[in-house]
């Protein structure tokens, strides 16, 4: 729904008072005033922009503006047309976010300029009460055009600290599968700081000005576009949007952006406020586009058990899975997950066995895939049935008629343009044959599972199975949790296969955490199927009260509230489904912490609180009184947590 907006929007050709003195062109503000964004023009015509909020500056002036190739829309702009501002009002739902309805509002304001050609690129801004997103619009476009440079950039105060997580370089790692977003965060660090991977960092990007927290990130990427990073080599304290690299490419096709049709391209998306900001904020979605099918409802959040991140690849056998259904049925869990070559080591005719078992225990199959085409070197299997949409035709009907519920498809080969239309095209066909998704050795989903809802979750990060092959991962992981509710997982689902309770098995390696600690990512961390990490054997050491929690817990939400947390150090966030609220908190620090908790404010009578264990007991239960005790005081020692449920 559109209206008008009390917004002042102002044509200005005045000199302003930015460094640069260009003049001012428009300015918008938010729909509570807090942020304002001012545009401008140089006499040379330069686009830049400014954000402020409270009346400081957030973004100092930058750069706005794109190079196609044969036409530069970077210099020698004119503005011609400034369109009547308006006032965008969008509701939604969702089965996989921090909220189930959502209610978006901003007021948007476009921009239209002409190059020295006169061909024209209009700017759309779009100021919400939590941020700023822009995007290029080129209308005149009817034959093949292909952007080679975005210049959008972001200017931070010198003073300004990041925390960022490198972009690794293409065909490096494991079987050459990089990128896949698997890297460490470099934690309140200099902005200007270097990637120390030389390829720019990955979204969404977190830093700190003055007292203002910001996020960046990307959303409505469409097949058109590659996916992009922030790059700063240029100048200390500018980010610049980063294309992809020239190797992450499907099979003969390219890296760079292009198209033949009237173009919109991605959003930016620039988070502003408080760490409650951040961690509330639902603009990674709020700016995808809306769902491209309307029957969602074999779309289903759940768990699911998995036997690989215990037993690894020599256990992908008939017995062992059916072990991980009985498993699963048991926990009253949604989903049982077959990992890497279960077509040799059980076969389609015993996997349709399995299905059927798995129904008639309420527990849906999901298969895995290898998507690799020739962009990387590993064996696993099945191996390129995905390729092309014949080959997924083929493969999506048999799975149908088999009664598998989703695929989980690995080692994607970055973000090309070719390769971001190859992740759309499995979504497309997987939403025919209704089967759930999950993309693993990924990119960043950047709100797809709004527009493709079956889109459950993706892993795009250093996740719990790197803590089973290394031991330094396992020493840093609570550290490394606390970060994932400020950044990767703030807007999308995340796949981190989280909750190991009893300890890590086949793997030589410590874990660092405790059971609390991993019993509270099962509700921190998002995902709209959460494949947890805890084997049944060890299943069998936990507490009944703590096996009904995980029996019960939701698969989705319906709210979220910040209570605490600073990245990396520590995180307590509440997530309500129906009437109950789940409290989850960490600590990702060496020494203790104590946290106070407002439990009057979720106006509950009962709160059920699950700790570490003493005597070498996992955990330990209270009961409280949420009536009558309006606070509670809770101690984590280093690497712990806790989960309070409020009812």
């Amino acid at each position: 729904m559109k209206s008008k907006t009390i917004v002042i929007v102002c044509i200005l050709f005045c000199n302003s008072l930015m460094a640069r003195e260009a003049p001012q062109v428009a300015k918008l503000e938010s729909p509570d005033r807090s942020i304002v964004l001012n545009v401008f023009l140089s006499a040379s015509g330069e686009i830049q922009y400014r954000i402020q909020k409270a009346g400081v500056n957030i973004i100092e002036p930058s750069a706005l503006g794109v190079m196609m190739q044969g036409h530069d829309f970077t210099h020698g702009m004119k503005l011609v047309i400034t369109a009547k501002p308006e006032h965008i009002t969008e509701s939604y739902q969702t089965k996989n976010a921090k909220k189930s309805s959502i209610l978006y509002q901003a007021n948007q304001l476009e921009l239209s300029f002409v190059n020295d050609e006169k061909k024209k690129m209009a700017i759309i801004f779009r100021l919400s009460n939590d941020g700023v997103a822009f995007r290029y619009s080129f209308p005149w476009i009817k034959s093949n055009e292909t952007i080679i440079k975005e210049f959008s950039a972001f200017s931070f105060d010198k003073n300004a600290r990041a925390w960022l997580q490198p972009m690794s370089e293409a065909k490096t790692g494991f079987e050459h599968c990089h990128p896949s977003y698997e890297e460490h965060y470099l934690q309140d660090i200099a902005v200007g700081t270097q990637s120390p991977l030389k390829s720019g960092w990955v979204y969404p990007a977190l830093f700190k000005t003055k007292d203002t927290w910001v996020l960046i990130t990307e959303a409505a990427l469409d097949g058109t576009y590659c996916g992009t990073r922030l790059m700063n080599d240029a100048a200390p304290g500018v980010y610049s949007i980063g294309l992809a690299d020239p190797r992450e490419v499907f099979t003969g096709g390219g890296h760079l952006p292009k198209n033949n049709k009237p173009w919109l391209t991605p959003w930016r998306i620039i988070t502003i406020g408080s760490l409650k900001t951040i961690a509330e904020s639902t603009l990674g979605t709020d700016l995808a586009p809306a769902a491209v099918f309307r029957d969602t409802s074999f779309v289903k959040p759940g768990k699911a058990s998995w036997s690989w991140i215990n037993s690894k690849d020599d256990n992908i056998t008939f017995d062992e899975q059916k072990k991980y259904i009985d498993y699963a049925a048991d926990m009253h869990w949604q989903y049982c997950l077959i990992d890497a070559d279960w077509d040799t080591k059980i076969g389609y005719d015993k996997i349709a066995d399995l299905s059927a078992f798995a129904k008639q225990k309420n527990v849906g199959l999901l298969l895995w895939y290898n998507s690799a085409g020739d962009w990387n070197t590993i064996k696993y299997h099945p191996k390129d049935v995905l390729l092309t949409k014949e080959g997924r035709e083929k493969e999506f009907s048999r799975l149908q008629a088999m009664g598998i519920k989703g695929i989980k498809v690995d080692f994607f080969g970055g973000d090309g343009q070719s390769m971001i239309q190859y992740y759309i095209d499995i979504l497309n066909d997987a939403a025919k044959y209704k089967l759930l998704v999950n993309f693993h050795g990924a990119t960043l989903p950047r709100g797809w599972q709004k527009t493709y809802p079956h889109l459950m979750t993706a892993e795009a990060i250093y996740g719990m199975e790197m803590v089973t092959f290394d031991q330094t991962a396992a020493d840093v992981q609570a550290n490394h949790c606390a970060m994932l509710p400020f950044t990767r997982n703030a807007f999308d689902p995340m796949d981190f296969t989280p909750m190991n309770l009893t300890g890590l098995t086949s793997s030589n390696c410590i874990r660092k955490t405790t059971p609390a600690f991993e019993l509270a990512l099962s509700v921190l961390f998002l995902s709209g199927i959460q494949h947890y990490a805890q084997s049944p054997e060890g299943m069998v050491r936990v507490p009944d009260e703590v096996k009904a929690f995980l029996r019960t817990l939701p698969g989705n939400w319906d709210d979220v509230r910040f209570l605490a947390g600073y990245p990396g150090k520590y995180a307590v966030i509440a997530r309500r489904s129906g009437n109950r609220w789940y409290i989850a908190g960490i600590n990702g620090e060496k020494n203790e912490k104590k946290i106070n908790l407002d439990i009057a404010s979720f106006k509950k009578s009962r709160a059920t609180l699950f700790t570490d264990g003493t005597r070498g007991e996992l955990f330990s239960k209270a009961i409280l009184n949420a009536a009558k005790q309006k606070e509670y005081d809770i101690t984590l020692d280093a690497n712990s947590g806790f989960v309070m449920v409020l009812e």
